[in-house]
């Protein structure tokens, strides 16, 4: 089993880094394969809306905006389960996040079936390293984007400053457990 780990902080050391080295430590605790995606490292701009609002994402599910979108959307169609980590920015995901699940969400969302994400379990993690505000709303917009895919909400996380000790240990047994419920 392949679990494509995201996370969208450009703090390399920061809540988020520390969420997504618990789920990594969580699916190789369960024998799995963690795939790690730093968005932040990668070169992904936002959509552009091409051809009076949907370009090839609609027909053909690619985006003709070239940059490193191309291979992690390929990337993505490998995987078996995801776990999506963002921190907390205003009550939504980061900019880094909204740019490459916008884009993907054009491409896989407007197919007839068989989506990348579909009937794959998504485990969702808000991260909120300030006042710990907005992480509720940030949890909805991430559910709201694994529904347009079709997938399957295994979780959704809300982690904060003052919660970081108990909801690391959380996210690491949440990632075990659903690689160890959905392995192959």
């Amino acid at each position: 089993m392949k679990v494509m780990i995201i996370t969208s902080s450009p703090n390399i050391d920061g809540l988020t880094a520390a969420c997504g080295q618990a789920a990594k430590e969580g699916i190789e605790a369960a024998g799995a394969e963690a795939v790690m995606v730093r968005l932040n490292d990668l070169d992904i701009g936002r959509c552009h809306a091409c051809d009076n609002g949907w370009g090839t994402c609609n027909k053909e599910h690619t985006c003709k905006v070239e940059d490193d979108f191309q291979k992690l959307h390929a990337s993505v169609n490998e995987m078996d389960a995801y776990i999506w980590i963002t921190p907390v920015y205003w009550g939504d995901m980061s900019e880094a996040a909204k740019a490459f699940f916008d884009r993907l969400r054009r491409c896989e969302a407007s197919k007839d079936n068989d989506t990348a994400i579909q009937n794959k379990p998504v485990l969702s993690v808000a991260a909120a390293g300030g006042s710990g505000g907005g992480t509720l709303t940030c949890l909805s917009s991430m559910e709201r984007l694994v529904h347009h895919m079709r997938g399957i909400v295994f979780d959704l996380i809300g982690i904060t400053q003052k919660s970081r000790n108990y909801k690391i240990s959380t996210i690491r047994t949440a990632a075990q457990t659903m690689a160890e419920s959905y392995k192959k």
